[in-house]
């Protein structure tokens, strides 16, 4: 009896290895995948949304967009066609919130550095302060890195159009004033598609893992297309 179970234990530790591991990739393939929810103007707060956009529950992208970065380069939508990224409104004298979703966005970037699918965008909400001279002192005081991270300037009512009607990035607009537009700490995570997929306080470290452990999410959403 002894030597026939000697002689079949190897078997019995092949076959209860090879079961368990099917067991475990048939419990993964069972699972539900993480999906991102698709956001739509219809699902923030209306104060941070165009009236005029109120009552849009699907199909909504971030419009076409031509500014210039921290380097005097001219940015497009197409400088982020077929990428993931991730984009804010801030502006480079800002005293308070901006320091820090600045420097959160800069942990991002380390996070995201040899990534060539996912890049940072942050848009200047007083482009008449925001020179490309100012915007260059201010990337290079952050360690921005021109690969990874654009900081734009450019035409007023565009940018704020983009917050308003786009990003849905703004609580305010005020009456013309060169900090007429109260802009929120959000950073809003888009897609390869120009989707919105997540809204994240840029102020806040928890929520900055959040929008890792998200843009993980997203990207292998890709994989198999």
């Amino acid at each position: 009896m002894r030597s026939f179970f000697a002689k079949y234990k190897l078997f019995g530790i092949v076959f209860l290895s090879l079961s368990a591991v099917i067991m475990y990739l048939f419990y993964n393939a069972l699972q539900p995948q993480k999906t991102l929810p698709i956001y739509q103007p219809a699902d923030f707060n209306p104060e941070l949304v165009d009236p005029s956009l109120l009552h849009v529950k699907k199909y909504h992208t971030i419009a076409d967009f031509s500014l210039t970065n921290q380097n005097g380069e001219l940015v497009t939508n197409d400088t982020y066609k077929d990428k993931i990224y991730i984009a804010d409104f801030i502006f480079t004298t800002c005293p308070n919130i901006c320091p820090v979703m600045t420097d959160n966005m800069g942990l991002i970037q380390k996070e995201i550095l040899n990534d060539a699918d996912v890049m940072l965008l942050s848009h200047s909400v007083t482009p008449e302060i925001d020179s490309v001279a100012q915007l260059k002192a201010y990337a290079i005081k952050k360690g921005v890195l021109d690969r990874k991270w654009n900081l734009v300037t450019g035409d007023k009512k565009q940018i704020y159009e983009l917050a308003r009607k786009s990003y849905m990035a703004v609580k305010t607009v005020g009456d013309g004033g060169p900090y007429d537009m109260i802009h929120t700490e959000n950073f809003m995570l888009v897609d390869k598609e120009r989707r919105i997929r997540g809204t994240y306080d840029g102020t806040n470290p928890e929520e900055i893992v959040k929008l890792l452990e998200d843009l993980k999410i997203l990207k292998d959403s890709y994989k198999d297309k």
